[in-house]
């Protein structure tokens, strides 16, 4: 229910800045679309690193609005749909299946993919550079879990698919063996980018994400040792109508 009125509150956020801005200002609509290439940082109760954990690729799409604030300062709302995850390997592969497999043979693996729902809030620089303009970056992202799926390859049982679980306590989680615990829906962060925008206003940018929300679900009510955030980088193409 709290990761439910987390995303709501994130959606109503970047509505009122886009509506705010439009009363004020010409505010130009958007396209954006790209390739991602997500991990997972996972370190245990100890604080120690969880060593395995690869870049796995996905995808993004969605809408942007430029909202002119001052002169080539712009707030930039959005509303994504983003395919993260992780291809995890070794010792990663052993974290996510502890209490189903033993210890990773060789080329076992299991590949991870969340589907999310994203409001990313930019604030961009757009200096004239050329025939057009240079986009430098930042701001906070609100990301909330859709779905997601996995793939998980061993040497003992072979390829097994099915659908990510999610809950923000252990206790939450159902037992059917065809899902995988993953953790919380969630996911609060921080964008930069850098790009170009063309004066046929197409563009293009590189995208880095850091996730500061512990996905990471409570044990009985307790916050967890172990930490499990979101990480992503990608590159995008857009167009403003």
């Amino acid at each position: 229910m709290k990761q439910s009125k987390l995303a709501l509150k994130s959606f109503l956020l970047a509505a009122a800045i886009a509506v705010s801005g439009a009363a004020m200002a010409q505010v130009d609509v958007g396209v954006r679309a790209g390739v991602n290439l997500s991990n997972l940082t996972i370190k245990d109760a100890d604080g120690k690193t969880v060593d395995g954990a690869k870049l796995t690729p996905g995808f993004h799409a969605g809408l942007t609005f430029d909202i002119p604030v001052a002169d080539e300062f712009y707030v930039q709302p959005g509303a994504l749909f983003s395919m993260k995850g992780a291809k995890l390997e070794k010792d990663a592969h052993e974290y996510f299946n502890s209490d189903a497999y033993v210890p990773a043979a060789s080329g076992d693996y299991t590949r991870l993919n969340t589907y999310n729902l994203e409001v990313p809030v930019n604030f961009i620089f757009k200096p004239a550079v050329g025939g057009g303009n240079l986009l430098i970056g930042a701001g906070p992202y609100f990301s909330y879990a859709l779905g997601g799926k996995f793939k998980r390859v061993t040497d003992s049982y072979g390829t097994e698919t099915g659908n990510l679980e999610y809950a923000g306590d252990y206790n939450d989680f159902g037992d059917d063996p065809d899902k995988m615990t993953f953790g919380k829906r969630a996911d609060v962060g921080a964008n930069l980018l850098f790009g170009y925008e063309f004066a046929n206003r197409f563009s293009v940018q590189l995208n880095g994400q850091l996730g500061l929300t512990n996905l990471e679900p409570k044990s009985d009510g307790r916050k967890p040792d172990e930490t499990l955030k979101n990480n992503n980088f990608g590159l995008s193409v857009g167009y403003k109508f």
